[in-house]
C-alpha cells in the first residue's frame, strides 16, 4: 500500500471508525450506509487536515469510492 493509501486509508477509519480496515480500499457510497452526505463533508474535511490542500467541492459528487477519491488525492498531491 502506498503512503498516500496508507494516510487516506486513516482518513477513512476516523470518519467511518466501524467499517472494517480490510474494506476501505473497496469502499463506496453503495456499500457503506453511513457514507451520507453529511460524511462526505466530514470526509473532506479529514482529507484536507491531513494532506494540506482544498478540495474542490464541484468534484465532490464524484468523488463516491475510496478509489476515486484516492486517485483525486493522488492528482492533487502530485500538482504541488
Amino acid at each position: 500500500m502506498s503512503a498516500i493509501a496508507t494516510r487516506l486509508t486513516a482518513c477513512f477509519q476516523t470518519v467511518f471508525p466501524t467499517l472494517p480496515e480490510a474494506q476501505i480500499a473497496s469502499a463506496s457510497q453503495a456499500s457503506v450506509a453511513a457514507w451520507d452526505s453529511t460524511a462526505s463533508i466530514l470526509l473532506v474535511n479529514v482529507i484536507e487536515d491531513e494532506f494540506g490542500f482544498e478540495m474542490d467541492f464541484d468534484r465532490l459528487a464524484d468523488l463516491d469510492t475510496f478509489e476515486r477519491v484516492h486517485d483525486y488525492v493522488v492528482e492533487q498531491v502530485g500538482a504541488r
